[in-house]
């Protein structure tokens, strides 16, 4: 049954390449029923493949790399009083802590191993795994009917994310991206002010992160990946390495130092982008852009084309859609700060992790994760459009990520950042990551098609092969 549903899942996509869960985001600007449209209804009242849930039955959750930011995702889930009844890390030195918060959950190296011996004891996987085993691990959960929470980015490559969203809608299971801040008030009160018109038509938005710039560029480290090392008896190194290509251990990869290292993250723009744009990405409607173009500071891609760069500023160009018109928006990273606009006040600081969304009548500047801390600017705006002033309250609130994941599962609805939402949104940043390899060279995206139309040099990132053995 499962290869039968890949095989349609694959031949979907080669037959349409646009073809994904498109459901329609603009949730507040047309007047339909907002939380309908927020949340919307799947088919049947319980979804999971293996046993029926009932609103207000637990859901069983398996962890799948839990020494990180996965196990803090399923400390949430789990603090919503729900069951962990299996854990599953390629290194159990690495996650031995969240091991032994859970003493009676199964433990496993192997998700499909995982996943064979435990069959319809699991509704729901937690995935935290590095981005280049996202899309293996996120496909065979959905094929086996398991609703998905996956962290940002939502895969690897282009391709993988558009064969998530394919898979997601097939499978009809609920699904979340980890970009915690979607489900904030915060995020829903910028959206509403943008909705209102607040700051008229916004047409720049200028995005900025600063943070940890020593692990996202690892230029330092590219003369010591020669060097040979032995492998801890504690990884399963095969196993971390999964579908990418092989390359010989080193321990200036594994555990969070990949984010920076591009066979296996996504450096600066995969791991915050999807934290920094949600806002505008929700408030605007924004979809695929149109074109891409970066500009990099002390890097050569032909010579430190395995590591990000240690400043960047990419450039992308969102067509006009429905009631709006076109949107630049310029992402800033590492050594790059983004300017500061000429509205801005003398004492109003540029978020060095944040962004800025320009309209013809005033700013809307916040930080990182679902717009915390946003503010209306010039400061009269804050006035008209808070306390009694506010736009009504058309997006609805969830209590938190996790909560609104489980809820979803157990009321037949869709969570917030599902994968139609969260796949744009990563596919954009993923672009992002491929014009760094082609500096000052603007490439021009047809989304219908999924290519580059000018550059098939940048093309052939989209859908790196596989190693042998391993398949989507």
């Amino acid at each position: 049954m499962f290869e039968a549903r890949r095989g349609s899942i694959t031949a979907n996509l080669q037959m349409n390449p646009s073809y994904s869960p498109r459901i329609d985001r603009r949730r507040f600007l047309r007047g339909a029923a907002a939380s309908a449209v927020l949340f919307p209804i799947l088919p049947g009242a319980a979804l999971a493949a293996d046993r029926g849930l009932s609103a207000h039955e637990k859901v069983n959750v398996a962890g799948i790399g839990v020494g990180s930011q996965g196990g803090s995702d399923l400390a949430a889930v789990a603090g919503e009083g729900h069951n962990v009844v299996a854990l599953c890390d390629v290194d159990s030195e690495y996650a031995a802590k969240t091991f032994a918060q859970y003493p009676k959950a199964r433990q496993f190296k192997d998700y499909r191993v995982m996943l064979d011996a435990m069959k319809g004891e699991i509704d729901a996987v937690v995935i935290g795994t590095p981005d280049h085993t996202h899309a293996v691990i996120a496909l065979e959960a959905m094929r086996r009917g398991k609703h998905v929470y996956c962290e940002k980015p939502l895969a690897h490559t282009v391709h993988e994310v558009r064969l998530l969203m394919a898979a997601a809608r097939e499978s009809k299971v609920v699904t979340q991206l980890g970009n915690q801040g979607h489900s904030s008030g915060s995020i829903r009160r910028l959206c509403e002010w943008v909705g209102a018109g607040a700051i008229g038509r916004v047409h720049t938005v200028h995005a900025s992160c600063d943070a940890f710039k020593e692990v996202y560029c690892q230029l330092r480290n590219l003369d010591k990946l020669g060097q040979a090392y032995e492998v801890p008896k504690s990884l399963d190194y095969d196993l971390w390495i999964g579908p990418v290509t092989f390359r010989p251990y080193t321990p200036f990869w594994v555990h969070w130092n990949w984010r920076g290292w591009m066979p296996f993250g996504t450096g600066t723009i995969g791991d915050w982008y999807c934290h920094v744009m949600d806002p505008t990405f929700w408030a605007l409607d924004l979809d695929a852009p149109s074109t891409v173009v970066a500009e990099v500071t002390d890097y050569d891609p032909a010579k430190h084309g395995l590591t990000y760069p240690p400043a960047c500023k990419i450039t992308f160009e969102f067509p006009a859609r429905g009631g709006r018109g076109p949107v630049k928006v310029v992402w800033h990273d590492g050594n790059n700060r983004m300017p500061r606009p000429e509205a801005l006040a003398a004492d109003d600081q540029v978020p060095g992790t944040g962004a800025i969304l320009i309209g013809e009548k005033g700013l809307i500047l916040h930080g990182s994760h679902g717009g915390g801390g946003c503010r209306l600017l010039p400061e009269p705006l804050m006035d008209q459009y808070t306390g009694k002033n506010a736009p009504p309250e058309k997006l609805p609130r969830v209590k938190n990520h996790a909560w609104d994941w489980i809820d979803a599962i157990r009321n037949g609805r869709q969570a917030g950042s599902h994968f139609g939402y969260g796949g744009p949104l990563t596919q954009a940043a993923l672009l992002g990551a491929i014009a760094i390899r082609f500096p000052g060279q603007t490439l021009k995206w047809d989304d219908a098609q999924a290519r580059f139309t000018n550059h098939d040099e940048a093309n052939a990132h989209l859908r790196p092969a596989l190693r042998p053995g391993w398949s989507l």
